[in-house]
């Protein structure tokens, strides 16, 4: 486990936020979250009460209603790099669908997250914006659909040496015609 901490602001299912440091993997313990705020002090939070949590580039504390500036909330078009391209609703108290698009990893790390972390990492639809990684907890999710899975066509994966067809050892290997033969 790295023992860095990054810059967080974690949303409650109330809409407050709380910003401050958490590190990027295994940071759930007994269903709580021990945040490091900025005063120093370690303040756990059940994730019951955690709608996501932004890891950020600042804090933005003088904005009250968007800290971690994540303005663009669905993907404009395909996205290019590749993962689970995703679509979650989250449970709220209003009866409006608050949804959130973004990218989960295609290998193993995706499953580690899941169950040892008990919720998703993503990458969300615009990385030049204030928030680079976002995490959810399962309890947050009313609504899951996987919209695309995304991949790089143009990288192909090469054949295993056995099922490649060689030219040069069936030349070798024929027999010769007879009036080829050295005297």
């Amino acid at each position: 486990m790295s023992s860095s901490r990054k810059k967080v602001i974690v949303r409650r299912i109330t809409g407050e936020t709380v910003p401050g440091y958490l590190p990027l993997a295994a940071f759930v313990h007994n269903r709580t979250v021990d945040l490091l705020d900025l005063s120093g002090h370690v303040i756990p939070i059940p994730l019951s009460d955690i709608k996501y949590i932004c890891y950020v580039r600042d804090f933005n504390l003088n904005d009250s209603l968007n800290p971690e500036r994540l303005t663009r909330r669905t993907f404009l078009a395909r996205p290019r790099t590749e993962g689970l391209w995703l679509r979650i609703t989250f449970r709220s108290p209003t009866p409006e669908a608050d949804q959130l698009e973004g990218l989960a990893p295609i290998d193993a790390s995706l499953l580690d997250d899941l169950i040892n972390d008990a919720g998703l990492q993503l990458t969300p639809p615009d990385i030049r914006s204030n928030t680079q990684r976002i995490y959810v907890p399962r309890t947050a999710i009313s609504d899951l659909q996987l919209i695309a899975v995304i991949t790089t066509p143009s990288r192909k994966k090469p054949l295993p040496a056995s099922a490649a067809p060689s030219l040069q050892s069936d030349l070798f290997n024929a027999p010769l015609p007879p009036n080829a033969r050295p005297n």
